[in-house]
């Protein structure tokens, strides 16, 4: 059986982890959160040791080691701006590493823990996972059918509302999640780049702490695009919105089961790399350099 061990068990996407990990038959054996309200463990491994503290956390995972019971794999759930840090840790205690969006805060982040996985023999994954989602799958086949020399004209319009806890909690603080463009845009950005292939222009026409708006030209796409966690309109209600050449995507469904895809990839051998995560990574960097 598959092990894991997971740093940052409180935060809103260590449930959809946890799902993947049960789903595809692992166990994890160990949590780490400095918040302590994880009671979410109970509906997927109730007998999962529990840390507050990383130094306890990190010294049980040693002992299993020691004791010949080694974890297979960290997963990293913890704020973005730790990504990076806690996948070296993972690396350097011999595991392999399934790393959230974003791996890490800046391109020449990334760039240790590439040295770092050819000297332990051990991977880094990145969880890009709305690249599995059928729509995304299926406009992706379209254009690759289609003639290179096209340009399509994408607008991505998504609102995702969050209360008055978003901006005093680790996510309202631009040092620490790199802000909407990186804490939102990066999921989308990565399959725009993804499908559409390398950015060539950027710009940012607006951004505050709650919205963002830009152009992206990339080498087989106009990008208008539109990130926002406050409702114009008044209404608690999410936007999930993409049109190509005016066609508008249906992927408003279909996310519950994208992170435990993701998680059967990896096992099989075809998880997303370090690589295939670092022009997202790159480009909402220099997103956030437009900024000042």
């Amino acid at each position: 059986m598959t092990t894991y061990a997971l740093i940052g068990a409180a935060g809103y996407i260590a449930p959809r982890h946890m799902q993947a990990i049960k789903e595809t038959g692992g166990t994890l054996v160990a949590a780490m959160d400095p918040n302590d309200s994880v009671g979410v463990l109970d509906r997927y491994f109730p007998q999962a040791q529990f840390f507050v503290e990383f130094e306890r956390f990190e010294r049980y995972i040693e002992k299993l080691r020691q004791d010949d019971r080694p974890i297979d794999y960290l997963v990293v759930c913890s704020p973005n701006y730790l990504h990076d840090s806690h996948s070296r840790y993972g690396l350097r205690a011999g595991l392999n590493v399934i790393c959230e969006k974003p791996l890490a805060l800046n391109p020449w982040n990334v760039d240790p823990l590439k040295v770092i996985q050819k000297a332990t023999d051990r991977r880094v994954f990145s969880i890009l996972q709305l690249r599995l989602h059928p729509a995304i799958q299926q406009l992706k086949d379209t254009v690759r059918a289609n003639d290179n020399n096209r340009t399509y004209q994408v607008d991505l319009n998504y609102v995702v509302p969050r209360g008055a806890w978003y901006q005093t909690s680790w996510k309202g603080d631009i040092s620490k999640s790199g802000g909407i463009i990186t804490n939102i845009g990066i999921h989308f950005f990565d399959v725009l780049l993804w499908i559409f292939g390398p950015c060539l222009t950027s710009h940012v026409s607006r951004c505050t702490n709650h919205m963002a708006t830009g152009t992206l030209r990339l080498q087989h796409a106009q990008v208008t695009w539109h990130l926002s966690i406050k409702t114009d309109n008044g209404k608690w209600q999410s936007t999930r919105r993409m049109t190509v050449d005016h066609e508008e995507l249906d992927f408003t469904a279909g996310f519950e089961q994208l992170h435990t895809m993701s998680y059967r990839r990896i096992l099989g051998g075809n998880g997303y790399s370090i690589a295939d995560a670092l022009p997202a990574v790159a480009l909402v960097s220099d997103l956030r350099a437009q900024m000042g």
